[in-house]
């Protein structure tokens, strides 16, 4: 089983962000996700300085796969689009790597230019037929939706399409929904478009709480995710029966490395899992998701 690394879902500052990647070329990880996927107001990194991290990451060994943007809303987000998704050889570099498409758009551009990609978790596949559809316009893997329950997949994997990898969302906080509005930057009565990039003061969402004061949800400008993390490492074994071929990572300010490398540890049989009581797996199990289920 390979271990992935999924595309930032938060605001780094430049810098930081290619020295996390110069720590990721050195991480026992298989697969890396680089790009911007959460908000096109995220400059930080443009086009060409991922491309930069993405042949060093290519150096050190490592598959990359460059990620789409969820939500396209402009015509500035269409061209970035179009260069990133429908480039043909010989065009840009983009076309050195495969790209994951996180909505049809992409996946039409990808596909009218012949270009395998893979099919991300924001396309909402639910059924066998989509997965066919999706194989037969060149995606080479798929990534489960994040809220889908183990006898999702079990029934997905049956009809699945030869040659198509399977990949899972297993660690990290849930990405939950994504809106045109950014609610960062209304928590601070700014509008979206001078938002003053405030998800920099955030490198790790904005904790939303109840008026009891319980955790709810986390804030990350467009994106609302889950307050507790998500992990399916105690579920590796489940994972290995159904026939996945990758789990996915989502990056953390601090302790990715100690993530990866102790999904590597339980995966080569060396450690055995362990969940922390304030994780939560709920959705697997076709519970609500902040639950935690112990296999």
């Amino acid at each position: 089983m390979k271990i992935s690394l999924g595309p930032p879902l938060y605001y780094w500052p430049r810098q930081q962000m290619f020295d996390f990647y110069a720590e990721v070329a050195t991480m026992p990880v298989d697969i890396v996700h680089v790009g911007e996927t959460v908000c096109s107001r995220r400059h930080e990194l443009r086009l060409d300085d991922w491309l930069d991290v993405a042949a060093r990451l290519r150096e050190a060994g490592k598959e990359v796969v460059l990620s789409t943007l969820t939500l396209i809303e402009s015509e500035s987000d269409l061209k970035a689009l179009r260069r990133l998704a429908s480039a043909v050889p010989g065009d840009t570099a983009t076309h050195n790597f495969l790209v994951e498409a996180n909505e049809m758009g992409a996946v039409r551009l990808a596909a009218s230019a012949k270009r395998p990609f893979v099919a991300g978790p924001t396309l909402n596949v639910f059924g066998p037929a989509t997965l066919r559809l999706l194989a037969g316009m060149g995606a080479t893997r798929w990534v489960l939706p994040p809220e889908a329950t183990r006898e999702m997949l079990q029934g997905l994997q049956a009809g699945r399409p030869d040659n198509m990898e399977t990949e899972i969302f297993a660690h990290g906080r849930l990405p939950l929904a994504y809106s045109a509005r950014c609610f960062t930057a209304r928590r601070f009565n700014l509008q979206k478009d001078s938002c003053e990039f405030k998800c920099l003061d955030f490198p790790e969402g904005m904790a939303l709480k109840t008026r009891e004061g319980e955790a709810f949800l986390t804030l990350n400008g467009t994106q609302t995710q889950s307050a507790k993390t998500y992990n399916l490492l105690g579920e590796l074994p489940q994972l290995v029966a159904d026939g996945v071929d990758v789990v996915r990572i989502s990056p953390e300010l601090a302790g990715t490395r100690e993530l990866v490398e102790r999904f590597r540890d339980v995966i080569d049989g060396s450690a055995a899992p362990r969940v922390a009581d304030d994780d939560c797996n709920g959705f697997w199990y076709g519970k609500p998701g902040l639950e935690l289920i112990r296999p």
